[in-house]
C-alpha cells in the first residue's frame, strides 16, 4: 500500500465531473487500498478519485478512521437518492487543509452504490457518514465544501487557505 499525494484547492483536476467507473480491476482494487491508506495518513474520513488525481467516480470512506475494518466503504458510481432531516456541524476536506467551517448537511442520506461484481445496492448514512457520503459525492461531480457558502465569506475562507498554506 502507499500513500497517495493530495492535490489541494485551486488545481482544475477538483473541478472536474468524473467518469464512471467500470469493470473492477486489481488496478482498481490497489488504488482504493492506497486511498484507505490516504485517508487514514491524512487523519481524514474519507477521499475521493479525484482529490489524488484520478478522473474516477471512486470514493473511500471510513468513519471509524481505521479502527474498525468493517467500516470501510467504497463508493463506486456512487448517486444520492434519498436526503433527510438536517444537521449543522463542522467539515472539513483533505484538499483544503486546515479549513474546518460549519456546515448544513442532510441528517440521513440514502445512496444507490455499485458493489465490486457489477450489482446495485442502497447503503443509508446517518450523521458523520451521511455527511461523507455527501462530501465525497460532491468531490466526484466537481465541487468542493467551501462552494456553499456565498462568494464573500469563500474570499474570507480562501485567503485563510491560502495564508496558511504559505505559513
Amino acid at each position: 500500500m502507499a500513500v497517495l499525494p493530495v492535490i489541494t484547492w485551486g488545481d482544475p483536476r477538483l473541478k472536474k465531473n468524473s467518469e464512471d467507473v467500470g469493470e473492477w480491476t486489481p488496478e482498481l482494487e490497489q488504488l482504493s487500498e492506497d486511498m484507505f491508506e490516504t485517508t487514514l495518513f491524512e487523519e481524514g474520513v474519507g477521499l475521493a478519485a479525484p482529490q489524488i488525481g484520478r478522473n474516477l467516480n471512486l470514493a473511500v470512506i471510513d468513519c471509524s478512521c481505521g479502527e474498525d475494518p468493517a467500516q470501510r466503504i467504497i463508493l463506486i458510481n456512487p448517486e444520492i437518492i434519498l436526503e433527510e432531516g438536517v444537521q449543522v456541524g463542522p467539515e472539513g476536506c483533505l484538499s483544503i487543509p486546515g479549513v474546518r467551517e460549519v456546515l448544513e448537511r442532510p441528517q440521513k442520506v440514502t445512496i444507490r452504490n455499485r458493489a465490486k461484481d457489477g450489482s446495485w445496492h442502497e447503503l443509508v448514512g446517518e450523521d458523520l457518514l451521511a455527511r461523507a457520503f455527501c462530501h465525497e459525492i460532491d468531490h466526484l461531480r466537481g465541487r468542493l465544501f467551501v462552494e456553499y457558502f456565498g462568494p464573500v465569506k469563500r474570499q474570507v475562507i480562501q485567503r485563510r487557505y491560502q495564508k496558511q498554506a504559505r505559513s
